[in-house]
């Protein structure tokens, strides 16, 4: 068996961002969400943590189709197009909060704060899924 070693790249590359976040966004937990700057930052955090992960996955899902690997190349595929959806839709359901918290709603901060945890169920199950495929990555298929 011999190491697939652009497979195992492009994973790399694609767990940075997910590593990261995940160590990131806990931190907004210790912060309240009512406070205009911190809301913010939470919602570039998100932005940019989608953003990386598009575009750390279209360069892996590339690298990896020219070498080969097209099943392989369709996973990372599918992890850079639900950043991508998932990008929008966080990002117009955080505004949406937002505008409802500076309206005076009062359950948009819990709202807001419910939107963090999701974010942070959803990068954390992307990363057990791909760190638990990482053997099979890592070795090209015979």
């Amino acid at each position: 068996m011999m190491p697939d070693n652009v497979a195992l790249f492009a994973t790399i590359i694609l767990l940075l961002p997910m590593v990261y976040f995940l160590l990131a966004a806990p931190a907004f937990l210790l912060v309240r969400l009512d406070i205009p700057q911190v809301a913010q930052l939470l919602r570039a955090m998100f932005s940019g943590y989608f953003l990386t992960v598009k575009i750390a996955g279209i360069i892996g899902m590339v690298a990896v189709a020219l070498a080969g690997r097209l099943l392989l190349a369709l996973g990372i595929g599918v992890v850079a197009a639900l950043a991508d959806v998932s990008r929008q839709w966080f990002l117009r359901e955080m505004d949406a909060r937002i505008s409802d918290r500076d309206a005076g709603v009062t359950d948009a901060t819990r709202r807001l704060r419910r939107l963090h945890w999701g974010g942070m169920a959803s990068n954390a199950i992307q990363l057990a899924v791909i760190v638990l495929c990482i053997p099979d990555i890592a070795i090209v298929p015979t």
